[in-house]
């Protein structure tokens, strides 16, 4: 399927009236282009001489595969900087857009006299966001980083290997495009607000604390094998966790299981035969199989060794044991299943047709996927001048407010997601100023709550669901559907992660809540998406990294099995943002026409698609992601390298032969910078374990703040192995303010996780409000937007319709109950009383055109 035939209406996008300017180069591009996929115009701007992304490596030819891949469905402007008409032309873009997002750098930005700061105070509705690697403030402000730099900084590079061994550098470009991932979010929030309040923002976003946050928070959700405990809870070792989710040989190849609830326990006894040696209950309980991986690890193993790949996967779902086979990167460009979805698609470019994946979100049933090629240099300038001539007027004209808001303050969500990437998206909207309300049952409970412990809150919880509400309703049953059927008629959004299918069997389809309630955003998530022949599986993170290649990728090079991503719950939160934006884009869309829409993700084409160049270039050659698992041409020193202390690392990781040089000067052996065996590329390739041999003794001899410290002040790219714990105490990451510290009367400890997603100037930090135990507030939400007296509630208590549990009967259990509750949505209230629906013909006359009016107070 071709570009063409995959056209839509633009004017139909959700960001259809949206105009942005990107200025990134080599670091952000995929922030303006999923604004683009979504409908932005959005227009590249380059100077004349060219962006340096377009000789990024991976090439094909002179053609950069990066360029090709992080650029569709923009348009292209090439300007002179130096020059007053270039100058002229840019501001009087600027005077048309709505979004600028700038990864070029204060300093470059200045010399054309564009700094950010001076353009905020010209375009004070304009909304700049500025990706850079450490961001415009903090201690390392000045350092370079890599993508091989912020694994190291971010604690990524801690849980990635095996125990006993060198730590081992992820694949791609996770961190950068993370930052990506990140500045689109921020800057759909500030645009947002902007609708709401007239005032603009600047957001310094930086790719460090964009891995941190995005990759695998340390101190944020954690899936349910956890058992409710965070990576920053753990011990500072690297501890062997690949009886979380083990992978066994098989006949042809390699396969996963993620056996995390007693259900699935079950089934995988019954799938054995039911074998005596496995029939202890206690087995149902996580804890307990862990403390027995071993032994049922030798059972599972003898018992998968003869099979293929397929008969296991087979078996798996007539079982319901969450299984996938481990694909080599080759295999997802033939999979059936990414195929009957048009995941990859091709483009045009310069030396022929590429493959690329194909967006990653649907709405409406529509992908959001490739409509243009990536722009060629300047091809668009008279066109985009000619259009972009008159400033695009605002919506509406709101008086700017005096003190910061929170963009979606006056959204209702009702937050039927689990686990990590369904509990996350909701966390994002609630830290944002909406107004969450988990709907759960103890029936079927969240996954997220599994305590190996027995904590009433663990501290996964206590992060991921801070700042919502709990209502318990039991949606098996009628009473319980009418109950959230009332609900939605009060909603603005609806999330969910369920198997597809769930909500269909529950009486909750999009038509279904679309019938009560027309201008109601819906967004599923699911591992694989709602259609094709993978759709129905149980699918977590880490059977989406087996189905999409990057568990083969993520492995020691050179070896067949040696596994390394066990660690880690990508792409969960990558996905929840995914989620997240989908859905506030979609408001953006309901203002302008009065409807609202489904949104669908599927976590495997959002790894896809973060894997963009580096799966172009496979499917051009082959075999090509084993030397080019970061999408650049290898090089040395380059790697991670012991430093002085017990099982501490640091990670070097030279760009050309200019750092090289520079590097070989620092170490003291300025004579190696003019060997001819080292002065390109390949040569030191070519010797790379004597020159791994020259760094180790060097880096062996300091500690690796140290040896990070030496080389930064020259410019040479490194960064120190943080773990987790480490990532609370840093210097730079304290000085930004990355994390903020909560208090929950259920924990008996602090809870420091992450704050806002980038520095806002219009948004204040995150509130604190504790995460609630399951159905704490059913009582104050069935008589707030169910019209239920306290009679009604109780009889439907009785029932087991509704369930309510509150906490325990004491200073602290009361501290709990009262803790920002009744003032939690007071302000709430007044946005909603406030709030005028627009009226629109599909609507009119409806409950849900009225103003809203009821009692927010909890």
């Amino acid at each position: 399927m071709t570009p063409s035939e995959m056209a839509v209406e633009i004017d139909a996008l959700p960001l259809a009236a949206v105009r942005v300017i990107d200025l990134t180069d080599g670091c952000g591009e995929t922030a303006a282009r999923l604004l683009a996929d979504l409908g932005a115009d959005v227009v590249r701007v380059e100077p004349v001489s060219g962006a340096r992304s377009r000789t990024q490596e991976p090439l094909w030819g002179r053609t950069s595969i990066y360029y090709e891949t992080h650029n569709l469905n923009k348009r292209g402007v090439a300007l002179d900087f130096d020059r007053p008409s270039g100058k002229a032309h840019f501001l009087q873009l600027l005077q048309s857009a709505h979004i600028l997002i700038e990864g070029l750098g204060a300093s470059r930005l200045s010399e054309s006299d564009i700094a950010p700061a001076s353009l905020r105070e010209r375009f004070p509705s304009l909304v700049i966001i500025s990706i850079s690697d450490f961001g415009n403030s903090g201690p390392y402000r000045t350092w370079v980083g890599t993508e091989a730099v912020h694994s190291a900084l971010s604690s990524i590079l801690s849980r990635s290997g095996l125990p006993g061994r060198r730590p081992l550098l992820p694949p791609g470009a996770m961190a950068t495009e993370s930052a990506a991932l990140t500045a689109a979010w921020a800057a759909i929030l500030a645009y947002y607000n902007r609708l709401e309040s007239g005032a603009g923002d600047s957001v310094d976003v930086s790719v460090l604390e964009s891995a941190v946050q995005v990759i695998d928070p340390g101190s944020g959700m954690a899936g349910s094998a956890a058992g409710g405990a965070s990576a920053v809870d753990t011990p500072r070792g690297r501890p062997d966790v690949k009886h979380r989710y083990p992978i066994f040989a098989c006949a042809d190849g390699y396969v996963r299981l993620c056996i995390l609830s007693p259900r699935q326990w079950r089934g995988v006894v019954a799938w054995l035969g039911r074998p005596t040696s496995l029939s202890d209950p206690a087995l149902e309980r996580l804890e307990a199989r862990y403390t027995q991986a071993a032994q049922i690890d030798s059972i599972l193993s003898e018992f998968i060794a003869t099979k293929t790949r397929d008969e296991v996967v087979a078996g798996g779902e007539q079982f319901g044991v969450p299984c996938a086979a481990v694909l080599d990167v080759g295999d997802v460009f033939v999979a059936e299943h990414f195929r009957s979805r048009s995941t990859f698609v091709a483009v045009e470019t310069a030396e022929g047709l590429l493959r690329v994946p194909n967006g990653l979100i649907e709405m409406d049933g529509l992908r959001m996927g490739v409509r243009t090629r990536a722009p060629r240099h300047g091809e668009h300038n008279s066109e985009v001048l000619t259009d972009w001539r008159d400033a695009m007027p605002d919506e509406t004209e709101i008086p700017v407010p005096a003190t910061p808001r929170r963009p979606l303050e006056g959204i209702r969500v009702l937050d039927l997601g689990v686990i990590v990437a369904g509990g996350e998206a909701s966390r994002l909207l609630a830290d944002m100023g909406a107004e969450v309300i988990k709907i759960e049952s103890s029936r079927f409970p969240d996954g997220s709550r599994q305590s190996m412990v027995g904590d009433l809150v663990s501290p996964v919880v206590a992060r991921g669901h801070r700042n919502k509400q709990s209502i318990g309703i039991d949606l098996r049953s009628r009473a319980g559907l009418e109950l959230m059927r009332k609900l939605v008629a009060t909603a603005d959004v609806i999330l969910s992660n369920f198997k597809p299918g769930t909500m269909d069997k529950l009486g909750l389809s999009y038509a279904e809540l679309s019938q009560i309630n027309p201008r109601i955003v819906v967004v599923q998530s699911s591992a694989f998406g709602c259609v094709g022949p993978w759709s129905r599986r149980l699918g977590y993170g880490p059977l989406v990294r087996a189905g999409t290649g990057l568990t083969a990728m993520w492995r020691y090079p050179g070896e067949v099995a040696g596994f390394s991503d066990m660690a880690t719950t990508y792409p969960d939160h990558a996905s929840a943002r995914i989620a997240a934006l989908g859905a506030v884009s979609l408001l953006i869309r309901r203002r302008r026409t009065g409807r609202g829409g489904r949104v669908e993700i599927s976590q495997a084409e959002v790894i896809l698609a973060q894997f963009a160049d580096i799966l172009a270039l496979e499917a051009l050659i082959p075999g090509s992601t084993e030397p080019h698992r970061d999408g650049r041409i290898p090089d040395a020193p380059r790697g991670v390298y012991p430093a002085s202390g017990d099982d501490e690392w640091l990670v070097i990781d030279i760009r050309d032969s200019s750092d090289w040089r520079r590097l070989a000067d620092r170490i003291g052996q300025p004579a190696l910078a003019v060997d001819p065996r080292f002065e390109t590329a390949e040569r030191r390739v070519a010797h790379r374990e004597l020159l791994d041999g020259i760094i180790t003794r060097w880096t062996t001899s300091r500690s690796p703040r140290e040896a990070v410290a030496a080389l930064q002040r020259i410019g040479v790219p490194a960064g120190m192995m943080l773990r987790v714990a480490d990532l609370l105490e840093d210097e730079h990451l304290r000085d930004r303010g990355a994390f903020t510290v909560a208090v929950h009367p259920l924990v008996d400890h602090p809870l420091p996780s992450e704050n806002t997603p980038g520095h806002f100037t219009g948004v204040p930090d995150v509130e604190l409000r504790p995460a609630p135990l399951l159905g704490q507030q059913t009582r104050a939400i069935a008589g707030r937007l169910l019209d239920l007296t306290p009679e009604q509630v109780d009889e439907l208590l009785g029932s087991g319709v509704l369930e309510e549990n509150l906490p325990p009967a004491s200073p602290v259990g009361a501290e709990f109950e009262s803790h920002g509750q009744e003032k939690t949505y007071d302000h709430q209230q007044r946005v909603h009383a406030e709030r005028r629906v627009p009226t629109c013909a599909a609507t009119e006359g409806t409950p849900w055109t009225r103003p809203r009016t009821d009692d927010q107070s909890a």
